[in-house]
């Protein structure tokens, strides 16, 4: 009876086993096709196809002279062994030679994407993620002076800017209030490496998580790629309202219909 007793244990622990393996396994395959707000490096892939592409050599972190890329690990959410940084700690400092790139032997990081034809490959035309700021912390939200993002920011005066308006407390004096300009943010993640106060009030989220879309029913008739955007379509309408206009005078005509 005893050995029936032990035997059935053992079955019970074996399957109580395989479920919790299943189940960290799954966990792992989980963050390792998974990394909604993981930071790579600049001239990345777009997400899934970066952790499609990459084949966690870890040669782009080797080759960052600033320590900036790390390798995600079990857990991070981050996709397990692939680069990512995080600006509060070590920001990426936007070398102008791109060595994460050159290093990268698989595709996953690739020059086209800090590219705006004709001009050559630039950094400054990386998209790593996008700035945002909660103004509720931002001490120059506040009334109190500071500027530090703005001046720390690799291209100031344009991807992060001043707005400046009338403290509203004082009725004198002006509030310098940062605004960040998304056509120019690298999402380098200098600003939140710098910012002042305890918990970054300026951080750096996956564009695709901090911006919406107009939709193509809208139309920005201030924008000239919108206009030309909607040219065909507008075409199309003619020539369609044409054909209905010809149709409706055609019924409309006694000649056609009548004989006389």
């Amino acid at each position: 009876m005893s050995s029936r007793r032990d035997a059935l244990k053992k079955i019970f622990n074996s399957a109580m086993i395989a479920g919790s393996g299943g189940l960290v396994w799954g966990t792992v395959a989980s963050s390792a096709t998974k990394a909604p707000l993981a930071l790579r490096p600049p001239g990345a892939l777009g997400d899934d196809k970066f952790l499609q592409a990459c084949v966690k050599c870890g040669q782009c972190v080797v080759a960052c002279p600033y320590d900036s890329l790390l390798l995600a690990k079990v857990g991070q959410d981050k996709g397990i062994g692939t680069p990512f940084f995080e600006p509060r700690e070590i920001p990426c400092y936007l070398c102008t030679n791109y060595p994460c790139i050159t290093a990268c032997p698989s595709g996953a990081l690739i020059t086209e994407n800090i590219t705006k034809q004709p001009e050559p490959a630039n950094i400054e035309n990386a998209r790593m993620g996008l700035a945002v700021i909660h103004k509720e912390s931002c001490i120059a939200f506040g009334g109190i002076q500071c500027d530090v993002c703005y001046r720390a920011c690799p291209l100031m005066g344009k991807a992060i800017v001043l707005e400046k308006t009338i403290n509203e407390f004082t009725g004198k004096h002006a509030n310098l209030k940062p605004v960040v300009n998304s056509d120019y943010c690298t999402g380098c993640g200098i600003c939140e490496n710098v910012c002042v106060v305890e918990k970054a009030a300026i951080f750096v989220l996956p564009v695709d998580k901090v911006t919406g879309k107009t939709g193509d029913h809208y139309v920005e008739s201030w924008k000239k790629n919108d206009e030309e955007r909607i040219r065909p379509q507008k075409e199309s309408q003619r020539s369609i309202d044409d054909d209905v206009n010809s149709a409706i005078d055609y019924l409309n005509s006694d000649n056609e219909l009548f004989d006389e």
